[in-house]
């Protein structure tokens, strides 16, 4: 029990015994390690890394209460709803616009085979297109094409 008593009183005393480090390389190539910078010598400070003694917040730092923190909070999940939802809508699109390319394409391929076309008029009767037809469509179907395969 003493023992553990001694090394807590140690490690607590030994917390407190931070000071800054310096590094410096004398004349003969030797590193040495110090509290205190020796005279006439260029020294280099050594990174606290366990993270006591440093830099306090600046004065005029206010930091932003809970109302302003919830209204910045609300605002960023909103843009990013946003963007999602734009993201999301120019997929479909892309989409979209791949469908009808792919419909136009084939459309534009069964016009340029040169089969036989053939269409129902509002009666439900079968007629087959004629030539001058058949190109107005084929005009419309490369339009279609180019529009939607870019």
């Amino acid at each position: 029990m003493r023992a553990i008593f001694i090394f807590t009183v140690a490690a607590l005393f030994s917390l407190n015994a931070h000071a800054g480090l310096n590094k410096w390389v004398d004349a003969q190539g030797n590193v040495h390690y110090s509290d205190t910078p020796p005279q006439n010598v260029k020294t280099q400070s050594v990174p606290n890394v366990a993270g006591t003694g440093q830099a306090a917040a600046p004065a005029t730092y206010s930091s932003k209460s809970y109302v302003e923190r919830e209204a910045e909070l609300k605002k960023s999940k909103q843009e990013k709803t946003e963007a999602n939802e734009k993201k999301a809508q120019q997929e479909a699109q892309a989409e979209e616009k791949k469908r009808n390319c792919t419909a136009a394409q084939h459309n534009l391929r069964m016009l340029e085979e040169g089969t036989r076309i053939v269409t129902y008029d509002a009666n439900g009767e079968k007629t087959y297109l004629d030539d001058a037809a058949r190109e107005q469509r084929l005009s419309e179907a490369r339009k279609a094409a180019s529009d939607n395969c870019n």
